[in-house]
């Protein structure tokens, strides 16, 4: 029994160095098979020879507070109830120390569990991150030739804003051109008219006058 528990305090004493301190793949390996430990059926196992271990120390506790109250009842303690005692109070010990080992894998396990998720969360998160910063580059970008671009519309519209303006002013004064034309050709056309009334007067005279020549011949 005793060297059955030398050999597993050993042998976690080894696991608890692996888990503590990385040599090349060993750390990986030794996180690999406790993972299959701790699931399906040896999960049920490792519980079961804990709690039968625990039981174990708790009777040899039992069997050293036994021999205790029988030699302070006597006086004396016998040669075999040292003995006794001192193989109990080594198989508890060494079982003490096995479950706290025990316990303490356990943890080491829980904490480097959680310490990969979170370097892969931190790992995925830095690629968010540079995929972010990526994108908002992009963004950037965008917006300074967005910008530019509108710069360049505004320029046009401010040019396309003063041709119109121009042409605008343009065709004012083209309307205006247009408006002393009509008036212009209506004067004309009212001199026009007047000059044919006078040609009318004058031909009515003219016809007159020849009238007048020839009653005087006669």
């Amino acid at each position: 029994m005793i060297q059955l528990l030398f050999l597993v305090l050993f042998a976690e004493g080894i696991v608890a160095f692996l888990l503590l301190v990385k040599i090349g793949p060993l750390r990986e390996l030794v996180m690999k098979v406790l993972d299959q430990l701790k699931t399906g059926k040896g999960h049920a196992t490792v519980k079961t020879i804990a709690c039968t271990v625990l039981v174990i120390l708790l009777s040899s506790i039992t069997s050293i507070l036994k021999i205790q109250n029988k030699g302070s009842k006597l006086g004396t303690v016998t040669p075999m109830d040292q003995v006794l005692w001192r193989t109990h109070l080594l198989e508890a010990s060494l079982m003490g120390y096995c479950l706290f080992l025990g316990f303490i894998i356990d943890r080491l396990h829980h904490y480097l569990q959680k310490l990969v998720r979170l370097k892969t969360v931190g790992g995925t998160s830095k690629q968010e991150v540079e995929k972010l910063q990526k994108e908002h580059l992009q963004f950037k970008e965008k917006e300074d030739k967005a910008s530019k671009e509108i710069r360049l519309l505004q320029e046009e519209i401010s040019s396309l804003t003063e041709n119109l303006k121009k042409l605008k002013l343009e065709s004012e004064e083209k309307d205006k051109q247009v408006l002393s034309a009509e008036a212009h050709v209506a004067a004309l056309q009212k001199q026009a008219e007047d000059l044919l009334l006078e040609y009318d007067h004058l031909l009515e005279d003219n016809q007159n006058l020849r009238s007048q020549g020839l009653g005087y011949r006669t």
